[in-house]
């Protein structure tokens, strides 16, 4: 029996780089397919407390996201299991940095939760309202959703490049028109 694994993108499309983790599930959503029925790519945008059950429902769960971190250079990318996750230096500058954590707190305190990944990202810019990314975070797209699709597929599922290519801008359209034919975003 294959395992529940979500993919979770984190974020708020509306504050630049704070919208990467919500990008990066829906470019990786768009141009893979994927050997498991088991495998969910999550809209958790500022889901807050309504990732509780995200996190008790599922074996398995990665979590894209950004983390301000002073210590890491911008564009610096990292990925820690819940236990590290929540030993770090947790800086939190958003609203969505706050809920993830909390999340994990209190979902660590149940008899049943995830094994739970984060891939984080050091933003630049969090503060500007703008669908986009910054330069910094637009060099390391590439390197970022790579991580993604490795700790992916080490978790047994098989991962298929589709035939037609849905760009990083085209995900970024999407977010800023979310409209009911473009799904609302994701």
């Amino acid at each position: 029996m294959q395992k529940k694994i979500a993919l979770i993108g984190s974020g708020n499309a509306f504050f630049k780089d704070e919208g990467i983790g919500l990008y990066a599930a829906k470019y990786i959503k768009e141009n893979y397919f994927f050997n498991s029925e088991t495998l969910e790519i999550v809209d958790g945008g500022t889901l807050g407390f309504k990732l509780m059950p995200l996190l008790q429902e599922f074996e398995e769960v990665i979590i894209v996201n950004t983390a301000s971190d002073e210590s890491k250079k911008v564009g610096d990318i990292t990925l820690k299991n819940k236990d590290e996750f929540l030993e770090g230096a947790l800086i939190k500058k958003t609203a969505n940095e706050v809920e993830i954590a909390e999340m994990l707190q209190i979902c660590s305190l149940s008899e049943k939760m995830a094994n739970v990944q984060v891939i984080s990202i050091v933003p630049k810019d969090i503060i500007s309202v703008s669908v986009s990314l910054s330069e910094e975070l637009y060099k390391v797209w590439e390197a970022y959703i790579q991580i993604v699709l490795q700790t992916i597929e080490n978790l047994g599922v098989k991962i298929q490049k589709k035939e037609e290519y849905f760009s990083l801008e085209e995900t970024l359209e999407v977010f800023k028109n979310p409209s009911i034919e473009n799904q609302r975003g994701f």
